[in-house]
Parts: structure tokens; C-alpha cells; sequence
């Protein structure tokens, strides 16, 4: 084959600007710290990286998912200790009321105690986070008792309907109740056992023994309290567990997605040196071949 001068120009041409592109893409993966910046640059690790990121992008929702289930539990557990330590006042008025020794305008007076008591468990039973009531179920948006239907005490009618449990998915597959039994603590019944109380408290024909009858009553009140927190303590106690799965994870799957899109800075910059090199040779050997025409004969 006969080499002309234009087939070594061309050649020269195509060998620096080859070697541009490939000082180009070194120059990229310093200036990003990723291997690639375009997908045709290597679709295998284009394709590992939109699998790897959507992998930690799952995990990071996950955390939050675990972040408001902690956050719904914990507000449960503090209104429940809140219902806790107001059903052991009741107690404690109970005991000293039952003392026969107790004037009637003594027990008036317990008596407006325990309705201002029972005010504060209605409250605790209308719990809210932001905007979300959580002792109601899945029905967030209505209070579990309506206070605009309590005008005769907290009946059936005052309930406003508890809906199913509340699930939070912490990690793919696995959902977690972080809602209280809707009625199992701030029940019709519960109130309705406060109102009978009060009342009996109020009337001058009752009894130390008659009094004494509820302490049985609201002992297994406080039982159903506290066999609920316990449930939700158990319940937190898994999230925890979930909640570090989680962290391993995240780590895992950041570690994986940063050996496969990050660049080694260290290979990157010996081989732009290297090409740097190779291009100032090129761009001699092609001056040297350039110079070489017609006129410098000539001269």
C-alpha cells in the first residue's frame, strides 16, 4: 500500500484527537469522582448504578418509615404513663374516700377531683400527632371522643368509631402495628365506671364498702393501661432491631454503589499523566510529520 502525506496527516489527526478524548474523559472522572457521566460509557455500570441507588433509596425511606413509627409509639407510651399515673390518683381518692371517716363535703370534693380527672383522660385519649389522632385506628382524622357529645357524660354515642390498626412497612415486606388497640384502654366502659363513681361520691347514702367495691374495677383498668405499654414496648423493641437491619444495610448497599460508579482518583490520575505523555509525543511526532512539505524542499 502506497502511504501518501495526506494518509499520514489523517492518521496523525485521529491519533490526537483520540487522545483528547480520552484526556477529556479522565479529566471528567477527577472532576466527579464517578467512572462514568454518560450512560454509552458503560451501560453495565449505568444499569448496576440505577439498581444499586433505588436499593438505598428504599432503605433511606425505610428509616423514615422507622423514624414515625418510633415517633407514633412513643407519643402512645407517654399518653398511656399520662392515663396511668391519672388512673393511680383515682385510686389513691378511692382509698381515702372509702374511709367512712370522710365527711360528705369531703367526697364532693374527690368527687370534683376525679371529673376533673376524667377530663384528663379524655384528653390523653385524644392524643394527636400533628394532625393524626392515634388512639382512633386507622381513623386518624376524628378524635376517638367527640367532646361535643360528653354534655351527659362520655357514652356510646360520644365514641366516634375506631378504625382498623395502623401498619408502617420498616422494611420491604414487613409491617408493623404502631397504633394502640382502638378501645382497649380508653374504653366506654372505663368512663362510664368514673361517672358511676363520681355519682356515688356525690350521694350521702353511700358507704366506705360500697366505695371500696371499685377498687377491683379500676385495678383491671390500670392492668389493661399497662398490658397495653407493654405491648407497645415490645413492639418498639422489634423497630429497634429493624432500625439497626436497616443501618447495615445502608452501609452495604453504599459501599457496593461506591464500587461501582466511584472512580480510583489515584488510577485516574497516573493514567492522565500517562496519556498527558502520550499526547505531547503525538502532537512532536505529528508537527515533525507536518513540517515535512513541498515548500521545505524547496528552500
Amino acid at each position: 500500500m502506497r502511504v501518501t502525506q495526506q494518509m499520514m496527516t489523517q492518521r496523525s489527526t485521529g491519533h490526537i484527537s483520540q487522545s483528547y478524548d480520552q484526556m477529556m474523559n479522565l479529566q471528567d472522572q477527577l472532576s466527579t469522582g464517578k467512572k462514568i457521566t454518560r450512560a454509552s460509557q458503560d451501560p453495565v455500570v449505568a444499569m448496576n448504578g440505577m439498581r444499586y441507588r433505588s436499593q438505598v433509596g428504599e432503605v433511606e425511606q425505610f428509616e423514615r418509615n422507622v423514624g414515625e413509627a418510633h415517633n407514633w409509639l412513643d407519643t402512645s407510651d407517654a399518653a398511656l404513663g399520662e392515663a396511668t399515673q391519672v388512673m393511680q390518683r383515682v385510686r389513691e381518692l378511692v382509698t381515702q374516700a372509702s374511709n367512712d371517716t370522710y365527711e360528705g363535703e369531703q367526697r364532693g370534693n374527690i368527687a370534683k377531683e376525679i371529673s376533673e380527672l376524667k377530663e384528663q383522660l379524655i384528653s390523653s385519649a385524644n392524643s394527636k400527632i400533628g394532625d393524626k389522632y392515634i388512639f382512633n385506628g386507622s381513623n386518624t382524622t376524628n378524635p376517638p371522643i367527640d367532646t361535643d357529645a360528653t354534655a351527659d357524660g362520655v357514652t356510646a354515642d360520644s365514641f366516634t368509631g375506631h378504625g382498623d390498626a395502623v401498619e408502617m412497612e420498616l422494611m420491604k415486606g414487613i409491617k408493623i402495628d404502631v397504633s394502640s388497640t382502638p378501645g382497649e384502654v380508653f374504653s366506654e366502659q372505663l368512663f362510664s365506671e368514673l361517672e358511676q363513681l363520681q355519682a356515688d361520691l356525690e350521694n350521702l347514702d353511700t358507704t366506705g364498702e360500697d366505695l371500696q367495691k371499685y377498687l377491683g374495677t379500676l385495678d383491671e383498668q390500670m392492668n389493661s393501661i399497662v398490658n397495653e405499654r407493654a405491648e407497645l414496648g415490645a413492639r418498639s423493641n422489634r423497630i429497634e432491631m429493624i432500625e439497626s437491619r436497616l443501618a447495615d444495610q445502608k452501609v452495604i448497599s453504599n459501599k457496593i454503589m461506591s464500587n461501582n460508579e466511584n472512580a480510583d482518583l489515584e488510577e485516574v490520575i497516573t493514567n492522565l499523566t500517562n496519556q498527558q505523555t502520550v499526547h505531547q509525543a503525538a502532537l512532536a511526532s505529528a508537527g515533525r510529520i507536518m513540517q515535512t512539505t513541498l515548500l521545505d524542499f524547496l528552500r
